[in-house]
């Protein structure tokens, strides 16, 4: 079962989940030179975002990625890659290396073939896979009912490229199996819709239903929970 935390507003939440972050990077850099995290977009990490790059960490020994990415310009507001850069990227934390998912390929799955060989050489397993979890309970780009979707979670390559059923862009994304190749699996959820779908996805059943699944019903690498009540 995942660890929770459990928190009156997402304010509070972000930032012990930021606190907690940036005390695992300092240990892992401590321990091997080297720290490893990979970051999912939207609105709730971007206050974790901001906090992190607050943290006094050495920067120039931390690897940042993305856990899936939509197949639009850097420059674009649906950009992963634009978020991290604004949020965490910033002062000290731009002398982090990091690593992008959108390349210049004219679509995503001609993308996954180039991005690919960056992904395999990442020093796995990564540190801190930071995931999201959308209201049909997708997390990364693993969208139920998407064709890609057995791929993702049986294939032992790093990356996929996906088509979601309903969402806009293409995507690419890291699959199941390099999502749990890493140390801590990290999840934010916050409002009444997302708490149920959690707990929903909680009391087991096919990952195909509820790709979260994949994270949080397994025992082999430690998940804990960031949950905000309002």
């Amino acid at each position: 079962m995942p660890t929770e935390h459990i928190f009156p507003t997402g304010a509070e939440a972000a930032a012990d989940l930021a606190g907690r972050i940036a005390r695992i990077l300092s240990d892992a850099i401590a321990a091997r030179g080297i720290a490893t995290i990979a970051v999912s977009g939207g609105r709730s990490p971007r206050p974790v975002l901001e906090a992190l790059a607050k943290a006094p960490l050495d920067w120039t020994k931390l690897i940042v990625t993305l856990v899936d990415e939509r197949w639009v310009e850097p420059s674009s507001a649906d950009s992963n890659e634009r978020l991290v850069r604004e949020t965490l990227l910033q002062g000290p934390a731009a002398e982090a290396r990091f690593v992008p998912m959108k390349n210049a390929a004219a679509d995503a799955y001609a993308g996954q073939v180039a991005a690919e060989p960056d992904f395999a050489a990442l020093p796995w397993p990564l540190d801190i896979v930071l995931l999201g979890m959308g209201d049909d309970g997708h997390t990364a780009s693993l969208f139920p009912g998407a064709a890609e979707l057995p791929n993702g979670l049986s294939s032992p390559a790093r990356t996929m490229a996906v088509t979601p059923p309903a969402a806009p862009h293409q995507r690419l994304s890291l699959t199941a199996s390099a999502i749990l190749d890493s140390r801590h699996i990290f999840l934010q959820i916050g409002g009444t819709e997302k708490r149920a779908v959690y707990a929903r996805a909680l009391a087991g059943g096919a990952v195909e239903e509820l790709p979260i699944r994949l994270a949080l019903c397994q025992d082999e690498v430690p998940v804990e929970v960031w949950i905000a009540e309002g």
